[in-house]
């Protein structure tokens, strides 16, 4: 291997280490705040990638339809836990209201701009503005459907729901999308060369958006209210609901937040290699892999393992192609015996 060889994979481990570090940060944050390994994190990846391909393409995305189903289910489920709560009538009824809004009209009106537009003809940023409404708002009515009522179980049934979570999407995405891939318009299609290096304007849009992320994430937990509950939340959730901080609406929010740095993930990768309706899951094991390096914990440290994770997936496709994938995933184990190692147990408090 030459120098030349070296940076052209550096490049690449680099660009797939970006999107691993923003999927390693968004699994961080959802464990960190609500005790969840959200394994469907991938499915997200995946959406938001096939659903901008249907749009360039002219075919009605059926993740609006799916969104639509999902605000439905999350009304009712909010009506029905407005009913049964001892509230003032006008409070309850404004609660309604939102939730209405919210959870019904806004995903029905996407549906019927969808259904109605000629989406090929839009501007690419229109399109990808398009994609994300249809596949964010899935995150939080997620957490409402699944994962809300079992917020105090143990973090080992929330990982058996997460399994179950993930087939039940990864179905719904065959179903959707078909098991044909799809690719997207790439965002930019300028090259630079530095010296016998050629970047691509693709590798930079993707590392670009990549750091504005990791930077707004980082000034949105250390400067915003909302930021800041987020992670007294993650720090203690008992403490949070003392001093008042809604641990429901902090998994909601952890949620949101997870769904949209998947589904912009997916964007970002989608001009550069095809998208199948189950390929998000592999995609964010490997975020899974950085945010273990992290020990589910750490921002910082689970990004820097991300990016490992793509350097090492990227000079190992160079030295055994064939292998590349198993020598990815067995990083995790000395972390974890490192971990395992260097950590004092506590025993997991049990009803």
């Amino acid at each position: 291997m030459d120098l030349s060889i070296a940076a052209i994979l550096a490049q690449d481990g680099i660009t797939s280490g970006a999107i691993y570090a923003l999927l390693a940060l968004a699994l961080v944050l959802v464990f960190s705040v609500t005790r969840i390994i959200f394994i469907p994190q991938g499915e997200f990846v995946a959406f938001g990638a096939l659903t901008l391909a249907a749009l360039q393409t002219g075919k009605f995305p059926h993740s609006a339809s799916l969104l639509l189903v999902f605000g439905i289910l999350s009304l009712i489920k909010e009506v029905t836990a407005q009913l049964r709560a001892k509230q003032v009538s006008a409070t309850r009824n404004k609660d309604l209201a939102l939730a209405t809004i919210r959870l019904f009209i806004a995903p029905l009106v996407l549906w019927l701009l969808v259904r109605n537009l000629g989406t090929q003809q839009m501007p690419l940023f229109v399109q990808v503005l398009m994609a994300l409404a249809i596949v964010i708002p899935m995150g939080p009515m997620l957490y409402r459907l699944a994962y809300q009522p079992l917020a105090e179980a143990s973090t080992l049934v929330l990982l058996i729901v997460s399994v179950g979570v993930h087939f039940a999407l990864t179905g719904m995405g065959l179903v959707m999308f078909g098991a044909e891939g799809s690719r997207t318009t790439a965002f930019s299609d300028a090259s630079f060369q530095l010296g016998a290096l050629t970047i691509s304007g693709q590798s930079l849009v993707v590392v670009g958006v990549s750091a504005i992320l990791i930077a707004t994430l980082y000034f949105y937990f250390e400067r915003s209210l909302s930021g800041k509950a987020l992670r007294a939340t993650a720090v203690n959730r008992l403490g949070a609901q003392l001093v008042g901080i809604g641990t429901t609406q902090a998994g909601r929010l952890a949620f949101t937040l997870a769904a949209a740095l998947g589904a912009l993930c997916g964007v970002l990768i989608a001009p550069m290699t095809t998208v199948y309706y189950d390929g998000g899951f592999l995609i964010g094991l490997k975020g899974f892999v950085g945010a273990i390096v992290g020990g589910l914990v750490s921002y910082p440290v689970a990004a820097a393992g991300a990016l490992l994770v793509g350097l090492l997936e990227s000079y190992s496709s160079f030295w055994a192609s064939a292998y590349k994938e198993v020598i990815v995933f067995t990083l995790i184990i000395p972390v974890l015996l490192w971990r395992s190692l260097s950590s004092t147990h506590n025993d997991e408090d049990e009803e």
